[in-house]
């Protein structure tokens, strides 16, 4: 079984566990958006990085959890409309697969692991202790998200009934 959790957005990313075991986790794949250093997500290479770890697992044994992300009060209309589209390449790429999606809320994965109204390098902490031997991976503090990826899908390993 291979479960795949997926942290939304151009900063996002995206973990790897077969079998229960985390195998690997790395950052949203990118590339340049038009001018002033902007980024977008690399729908084809999210595609290739699914598409080689999946390659030894049938479909109906690949699950793909995504936090199910909405508007932020104070966030732009252009920040919203790219994360949104962002948000809509991983579903589209995941459709193109047929891979089944499943959706979980923040507060519901956040509460799991009891860090609701925490800071956001708590997720990382919890994800180091949970996961130590990706503590290298999980060392600097823009890879809050890495660790977000990690614990979206863990909650799904241990609540998969729940999180549909």
């Amino acid at each position: 079984m291979l479960i795949i959790g997926i942290d939304p957005g151009i900063t996002g990313a995206i973990c790897f566990f077969e079998n229960g075991e985390l195998k690997d986790v790395i950052d949203m794949p990118t590339m340049a958006s038009g001018n002033k250093n902007k980024k977008q997500i690399n729908g084809s290479q999210v595609f290739n990085e699914i598409s080689f770890r999946a390659k030894k697992h049938k479909s109906e044994n690949i699950s793909v959890i995504v936090e199910q992300v909405s508007a932020m009060p104070g966030q732009g209309v252009t920040s919203m409309f790219n994360f949104g589209q962002s948000f809509g390449v991983i579903k589209g790429v995941c459709a193109a697969m047929q891979l089944p999606i499943y959706f979980v809320r923040p507060a519901k994965w956040k509460k799991y692991f009891d860090l609701i109204n925490s800071q956001k390098d708590s997720s990382r902490v919890r994800a180091i202790e949970m996961f130590p031997k990706f503590s290298a991976m999980l060392s600097r503090k823009k890879d809050s998200n890495k660790a977000d990826a990690i614990l979206i899908a863990n909650y799904h390993i241990n609540n998969q009934e729940k999180s549909t």
